[in-house]
């Protein structure tokens, strides 16, 4: 493959394509773009590319000092099977501020083995793990009475 570089430049993604290919996904279809904008501005982001075109993506959200969720990764079909994915992995898990991170978690329904090659394995404590599962358009919105009400009590 032809020189491959891994930018964090949030203003270099395709957001076309980003958004092309993640709507079409399981995990994120139906995304919209304000959706995507405001998941690339909150979170690190990786995009792959040969030349100008990209290839590949992934983003991270994180708090930089101890856990990180990585998040929609993808690279394009015609780019599978050519060290693209595990570049951009290679490049997102030695960013130099993500080297301190006690946890780092993701949720793969088909690429396990590809994550496992990487060093990530099964919850060592899943049972102690949770979740919210909502669907946003499904539930009344949360209010936010009780914050407005006593933000000054802190």
């Amino acid at each position: 493959m032809a020189h491959l570089e891994i930018s964090c430049e949030r203003d270099r993604l395709d957001r076309g394509m980003i958004l092309g290919f993640l709507s079409q996904t399981h995990w994120a279809q139906g995304l919209t773009p304000t959706q995507l904008d405001k998941a690339i501005a909150h979170s690190l982001v990786f995009g792959a590319y040969r030349g100008q075109r990209q290839l590949g993506f992934a983003r991270i959200v994180t708090d930089y000092v101890s856990f990180a969720y990585l998040s929609d990764v993808f690279v394009l079909a015609e780019a599978r099977r050519l060290g693209v994915g595990r570049a951009l992995m290679d490049a997102a898990l030695a960013h130099p501020e993500l080297q301190q991170l006690r946890r780092f978690l993701l949720v793969s329904r088909d690429a396990r083995p590809f994550y496992r090659r990487l060093g990530f394995a099964e919850l060592r404590d899943g049972e102690r793990y949770m979740e919210l599962r909502r669907e946003p358009a499904a539930l009344p919105a949360r209010t936010w009475s009780w914050f407005r009400a006593n933000k000054n009590a802190a």
